[in-house]
C-alpha cells in the first residue's frame, strides 16, 4: 500500500506535468532549465524524463508557471502536513495568498496584527514609507497557520488552564481568535535574476516584524542548477531550509552530467543540511 506521503509527492508531480508547468521543448529544454546554460539543460531534462514531462511547442510564461507551482506546493500541504497529528495535533489552515501580492495579508494572523496598523500610518503619512523602506513588507505565497485552541481542548487530559493565568498567549482562543502563523512557504519556479535574495530580504522582514515565535520559513523550488541552488540556500541566520521539487531526481541528474563543479556543490548542500526534498517539508514542519 502506498503510504500518504508517497502518494502526495506522486499527486504533486502529476499536477505539475498534466498542467503543462513542467514540460520539455521540442529541442528538449525543459520549462525550468536556462536555456543558455548546458548544464542546466542537461539536468533540467534529466528531471523532467523521469518525471514524465510532456514535450509541447511552447511553455508557460514565467509568471502563469510559478502561480501553477504555488497551487501544486499548497495542494501537497494540504494532503499531506495535517495528517501528522500524531507529531503535531493542532487544527491547521493551508492557505494560498501569492495572489494577492499584499504585504499586509500576513497582518490577519499571529504575531504579525500591528503590521495592520502600521499600513495605516504610513497611509496618512507616505514620509513613513521613504523612512522604513521595504524593511516591513511581507508578500507571502503560502502561509501554514494553527487555530486557536479552546480552553476545552487544553484541558482534554487534565485541568491546565483556568481564568486567573495564561491570559496573554495566542494559543488560547478565550484571548484572542485569530490563527498563529506556524510556517511561510515561499514557492520559486526558478532562481532567476535577484529572486534568490528576494527570497532572502523577505525572510529577514519576517523574523525582524514579528512579535512572538518565528515561523518557519522554507523555500521550495524547482530551480535545476547546483550553483543557483547554492545562492539560496547556502548560509544559516533567515531561511530554515530550501527544499526541492525532485531532489532524488536531481542529484540522479546531476550525477549524470559529469560536471565536478556541480556534483560537489549539490553534495554540499545537501549533507550540509541545506537542501532536502519536497517530501520532507511536512515532516519538518512538525518540528
Amino acid at each position: 500500500m502506498t503510504v500518504v506521503l508517497t502518494a502526495a509527492r506522486q499527486n504533486f508531480h502529476h499536477a505539475l506535468t498534466e498542467s503543462h508547468t513542467l514540460t520539455l521543448s521540442p529541442e528538449g529544454v525543459a520549462s525550468n532549465a536556462d536555456g543558455s546554460q548546458k548544464t542546466s539543460i542537461a539536468i533540467g531534462l534529466g528531471i523532467a524524463t523521469d518525471l514524465a514531462a510532456q514535450t509541447v511547442a511552447t511553455k508557460l510564461q514565467g509568471q502563469k508557471a510559478g502561480k501553477q507551482f504555488e497551487g501544486a506546493v499548497e495542494s501537497f500541504l494540504k494532503e499531506t502536513f495535517p495528517s501528522f497529528q500524531s507529531l503535531r495535533p493542532g487544527s491547521w489552515i493551508i492557505e494560498n495568498v501569492g495572489g494577492s501580492r499584499s504585504e499586509y495579508q500576513i497582518s490577519k494572523y499571529e504575531p504579525y496584527t500591528h503590521l495592520a496598523s502600521l499600513a495605516s500610518a504610513i497611509e496618512k503619512d507616505p514620509a513613513l514609507a521613504s523612512v522604513l523602506g521595504n524593511s516591513y513588507e511581507i508578500s507571502p505565497d503560502i502561509l501554514v497557520l494553527r487555530k486557536p485552541e479552546k480552553d476545552t481542548v487544553i484541558n482534554g487530559d487534565q485541568p491546565l488552564v483556568d481564568s486567573a493565568f495564561g491570559r496573554h498567549s495566542v494559543i488560547r482562543e478565550s484571548n484572542q481568535d485569530r490563527p498563529i502563523v506556524h510556517a511561510i512557504v515561499s514557492c520559486k519556479w526558478t532562481l532567476r535574476s535577484d529572486r534568490a535574495q528576494n527570497a532572502r530580504s523577505e525572510a529577514l522582514n519576517i523574523i525582524r516584524n514579528r512579535k512572538g515565535r518565528t515561523p518557519h520559513i522554507a523555500v521550495v523550488t524547482a530551480e535545476p542548477s547546483p550553483s543557483r541552488l547554492a545562492s539560496l540556500a547556502l548560509g544559516t541566520g533567515d531561511i530554515d531550509t530550501v527544499y526541492h521539487f525532485a531532489l532524488p531526481e536531481l542529484s540522479e541528474a546531476v550525477g549524470k552530467t559529469d560536471n565536478d563543479e556541480a556534483i560537489s556543490m549539490l553534495e554540499t548542500l545537501i549533507s550540509g543540511k541545506r537542501l532536502r526534498d519536497i517530501s520532507d517539508l511536512p515532516l519538518d514542519l512538525t518540528v
